[in-house]
């Protein structure tokens, strides 16, 4: 029902279209600009939101991210591509990702990359559960082009995954990192669950994902 209720954030680039001024002959028609191409993510309607991400790809899809207390959300995000001419269509999906800075997050090769090339509208979406290993609790940012989007607002999506230590593979050497977690002092990365609390919830979590590394 949250996603018949939750606010569209539309995060736009800096600059407003002006197709208009579109110049078929020019060299770059087809490059992305950033003045153009816009982001949507409903999630940020309502604050933070923390995926479960792990190194082979079976964690989390986007539509069960968790907000801080627990509770499911949809994070899809939603990225439209554009030129002065209009959206670009068929742009390559390994050439748009997203990063965090924060933390130990690590990607796999093509872990983060967006779900498919962009439609006749230019749009792409993430949706799909991501390669990815370690944690951060600060933004993530889109990168089209290998340039990172600063000049649209970043996203408030954390990461955490059994593989605590961000070492690309889930291992025993994760076990000691979530056992001090758990018998001491809460730590984000611990928190699987993704529920604000270190538990028996979060035992599985680690427990299955035990051997399973990057492709």
């Amino acid at each position: 029902m949250w996603n018949r209720i939750a606010i569209t954030l539309m995060f736009v680039a800096i600059g407003t279209p002006a197709f208009a001024e579109c110049d078929p002959n020019d060299p770059v028609t087809g490059i992305p600009d950033l003045s153009y191409s816009t982001v949507v993510w409903n999630a940020g309607a309502g604050g933070t939101a923390t995926l479960l991400v792990v190194p082979d790809g079976s964690g989390a899809p986007f539509t069960q991210a968790r907000r801080p207390d627990g509770t499911l959300v949809n994070a899809t995000i939603e990225l439209t591509v554009a030129d002065p001419c209009g959206p670009v269509a068929n742009f390559s999906r390994n050439d748009i990702w997203l990063e965090s800075a924060v933390g130990n997050f690590v990607a796999c090769i093509g872990g983060t990359i967006a779900d498919a090339n962009t439609d006749a509208s230019g749009l792409t979406r993430w949706t799909l559960p991501l390669s990815a290993g370690g944690s951060s609790m600060g933004p993530c940012v889109i990168v089209i082009n290998g340039s990172p989007v600063y000049t649209m607002p970043t996203l408030d999506l954390h990461f955490n995954s059994p593989d605590l230590n961000g070492d690309y593979v889930v291992s025993l050497a994760d076990i000691p990192v979530f056992s001090a977690a758990y018998y001491g002092t809460f730590t984000f990365a611990a928190d699987l669950h993704a529920d604000g609390q270190i538990d028996l919830a979060d035992i599985p979590l680690l427990a299955r994902s035990i051997g399973k590394a990057c492709p």
